[in-house]
């Protein structure tokens, strides 16, 4: 029986052998667009190799340069749309994340009914109407039911919806739904404090105005004397 080529030295042959081997457990319709997935994504590479996926976008930032009168030639932006694309490729890395991937188990059991708070998360998003940047603090609290979570989850999924294009408004909403809906527990509620830079920087230009957003759900939005301790509890000063 011949000896299947070792991955280091033919890794064409070792990626086939697997391949082959994911489709012999995959039913019809996730084969097909398994196949097609791996199709588009040999052509994409065949046509625009190494970095393909920020090339579009890179050709997007040449066109702005020269609409606003730039030069994307000279030395100081040669490499600026290579550095915009990047970016924007972190900035907006919220509309890829797997909020399960995120929460990886870490809920625990724990006889815990108190309130957890989790306060001064910091945060940067961007505007949906004029893709500038507004960013802030967020304050998340829930009271468990039977389990608790890791607590360094609660920022990471707060960042999820923070790097997509939003409004404050409904950022503050998705964070306390998915909290909600993740732990399931006794009630959820979720501040935000920003500052906008199209209010800052352009428009009404005001330098010192902060938006504050909440979204209540559960005991905190059916317990006055819970949601009232959340908000004496928040406006504390950060410890030293």
């Amino acid at each position: 029986m011949p000896k299947l080529s070792s991955p280091r030295r033919n890794g064409h042959k070792a990626d086939a052998t697997r391949t082959a081997r994911e489709l012999l457990v995959l039913p019809s319709s996730q084969l097909k667009h398994k196949t097609d997935h791996r199709k588009a994504t040999l052509e994409r590479a065949q046509v625009l190799p190494g970095e393909a996926a920020h090339a579009p976008m890179e050709n997007l930032v040449r066109k702005l340069l020269v609409e606003i009168g730039e030069n994307p030639k000279r030395e100081g932006l040669v490499r600026t749309p290579k550095r915009v694309a990047q970016a924007w490729e972190f900035l907006t890395s919220g509309y890829h994340a797997d909020i399960l991937e995120i929460l990886n188990g870490a809920l625990f059991n724990e006889k815990y009914n108190e309130m957890v708070i989790v306060k001064d998360i910091d945060f940067y998003s961007l505007c949906e109407h004029h893709l500038l940047p507004f960013y802030g603090k967020c304050h998340v609290a829930y009271v468990p039911n039977g389990r608790v979570v890791g607590l360094s989850k609660i920022p990471r999924i707060v960042d999820v919806f923070a790097r997509r294009l939003q409004v404050q408004e409904r950022m503050t909403n998705e964070i306390a739904n998915t909290l909600m809906e993740a732990l399931q527990p006794a009630g959820v509620a979720v501040v935000t404090e920003a500052r906008h830079l199209c209010m800052l920087m352009r428009g009404v230009q005001k330098q010192n105005t902060v938006v504050t957003n909440s979204a209540v759900l559960g005991l905190f939005h059916e317990d006055r004397a819970c949601r009232e301790e959340f908000m004496q509890l928040i406006s504390h000063r950060q410890m030293g």
